[in-house]
């Protein structure tokens, strides 16, 4: 009953409702005048023949047979006039108790009390106990993995959804949702935007501008993090009272350049945590090139730890005894200085020889090039479309108007020379397709791509790319690590920090006694106490109890460790 009278309560109070039944009530009220009409027309036709015995609810009940086509037959007329009338009653029946009362009905009654259902299922106000979460504007491909994230860090989030009926979707897909227009203060209001802990303005950009005036308009202080599609879009954010800017395709064109430059004899930055800086790099053509990790001696001369392996795409344990292959990207952990240690073990090379070609003169595809040519690497950029070849000149050293498979268009890029590439286009398929093209061509090429879609990933690395990186992933690890207070690590897709307290099971326990590396393929990289952090723990220091394993992994290997110490 309670359910009923809430929807009955958004019935009919919504102002659309009432003009609608309005309508329907001007429509029956014309009907019930035909049909009162009709009556007497009949009543005076039938005295007109001689058939005056009729009474009036015979004339009623005449004129509804007629009009709704049951047609009894038991009462008649004579003449061809009362025939005529009988067929004019016939006719407007047809139209206006078969054709249109039904059309009325669904159209102003039945369509606006199905809508009213919805509207009455879907949250419009999260509950006031809910504090400190994160407001999100919008539900999409970033925010489908930072609700993973939020949940695991048990950081609350309410999703904001214009659309009751999608709303309800997503609320019987498990998620936290509250239907209101983000652009209404009232909105904002009802998700307890004076107790939350961040607001993610995730729509398109002149939206973005009216969410995020709208916040500071309610609360001053909450931080707002603004997702931007356009650069020009930065200044305005900021100027509005955004807290962090995030402009996600200029970072993942930097991004993509940072795993192009993993490939010229140095160990590039991916991420800090601490006072210590995560660095990949590749061993071919370094003195590591084929030779076992364990005589590689890299923790000996350096000081850094390898925590995990890139191969063909995932991020495996560490073996010391596996030899290293051209095709490895060993991710390893350590401090700046032993940072450069490692440089001189690979044997460092001049940037500057470096050449890479760019696939696609796109914000990511420029984003990319200037990042590159800002390091002193030749750069050269390949798009189809001759409009952009003067604005790209300004990010590249070389512009190449042509298809990516055209032979003539390849070799005036000079793909014979060019080190790396990086497919930087919008379209999956298309990055696939010119992976397995560009593998088959150059076996030994670095290729690294930009990715749409993240169920595109196994595709993308079977196709022959040594590297990818999705908007997606990409997005929300700036966002989580904004929450967090941490510095963003992009090691790849699937892999990331997990801090999680120390299980009971490896409570009084070495962290060589654990297992963890052996039995999830988890790396421990800091052990977080309540009153300091040790990173890169030594293999024999105790587990203790209170106390937090920061470690590097998929979310696979994070399950099988719930699993294993649970």
């Amino acid at each position: 009953m309670k359910f009923i009278a809430s929807e009955f309560s958004y019935f009919v109070k919504d102002p659309t409702t009432r003009r609608n039944l309005d309508a329907l009530k001007k429509y029956l009220y014309l009907l019930v005048g035909i049909i009162a009409l009709y009556t007497v027309i009949f009543h005076l036709l039938m005295v007109y023949e001689g058939q005056d015995q009729h009474t009036w609810l015979t004339g009623l009940y005449w004129t509804l047979t007629v009009m709704s086509t049951l047609g009894f037959g038991d009462i008649t007329f004579t003449s061809d006039l009362g025939r005529l009338f009988s067929v004019i009653v016939l006719s407007s029946g047809i139209v206006l108790l078969l054709i249109m009362l039904p059309f009325a009905f669904i159209r102003f009654f039945y369509a606006p009390w199905l809508e009213a259902q919805i509207r009455a299922k879907v949250s419009r106000k999260l509950s006031d106990d809910v504090t400190d979460h994160v407001i999100i504007c919008q539900h999409d491909s970033i925010t489908n993995r930072l609700i993973q994230k939020l949940e695991h860090n048990k950081i609350p989030y309410c999703i904001i959804e214009e659309d009751p009926a999608l709303a309800i979707q997503m609320r019987e897909d498990g998620l936290n949702v509250v239907a209101g227009d983000i652009m209404d203060p009232a909105t904002f209001e009802a998700v307890n935007i004076t107790q939350a802990r961040a607001v993610l303005a995730n729509a398109e950009d002149t939206r973005n501008t009216g969410i995020i005036l709208t916040v500071r308009s309610l609360n001053e202080k909450v931080p707002v993090i603004a997702v931007a599609e356009e650069m020009d879009s930065i200044d305005i954010f900021a100027l509005s009272g955004a807290t962090y800017l995030l402009p996600l395709k200029l970072k993942l064109g930097e991004s993509l350049a940072t795993r192009i430059s993993a490939g010229i004899g140095t160990a590039h930055e991916v991420g800090k945590f601490k006072d210590l800086v995560l660095v990949e790099f590749l061993v071919h053509d370094t003195p590591l090139a084929g030779a076992p990790l364990r005589e590689a001696r890299i923790r000996e001369t350096t000081g850094m730890n390898v925590v995990g392996m890139w191969e063909c795409g995932h991020l495996v344990s560490v073996d010391p005894n596996k030899p290293l292959s051209d095709t490895t990207v060993p991710v390893a952990i350590g401090t700046r200085e032993q940072v450069k240690q490692l440089n001189e073990l690979l044997g460092q090379r001049d940037n500057r020889e470096h050449k890479v070609l760019v696939i696609g003169g796109g914000k990511v595809g420029c984003s990319t090039a200037r990042k590159l040519k800002m390091r002193g690497v030749h750069v050269r950029i390949l798009d189809h479309n001759p409009a952009l070849s003067r604005e790209l000149e300004n990010y590249c050293d070389q512009v190449i108007i042509g298809k990516a498979t055209d032979p003539k268009a390849l070799a005036e890029a000079g793909i014979n020379d060019v080190d790396a590439i990086a497919l930087t286009t919008h379209d999956d398929a298309q990055n696939i397709h010119l992976s397995v093209f560009f593998r088959r061509m150059h076996p030994q090429l670095s290729i690294v791509s930009r990715l749409t879609r993240v169920r595109n990933i196994e595709a993308m690395y079977r196709a022959g790319s040594d590297f990818v990186l999705s908007y997606a992933s990409l997005g929300c690890e700036f966002i989580n690590a904004y929450l967090l207070g941490r510095e963003p690590v992009m090691v790849g897709e699937g892999a990331d920090f997990f801090a999680v307290p120390l299980p009971e099971k490896l409570k009084g326990k070495m962290l060589m006694d654990s297992g963890i590396g052996k039995e999830t393929g988890l790396v421990v990289i800091a052990i977080e106490y309540s009153h300091k952090t040790i990173t890169n723990p030594a293999a024999k220091t105790m587990l203790e109890g209170g106390t937090k394993l920061v470690m590097l992994g998929t979310n696979e290997q994070r399950e099988q460790f719930n699993k294993t110490y649970a």
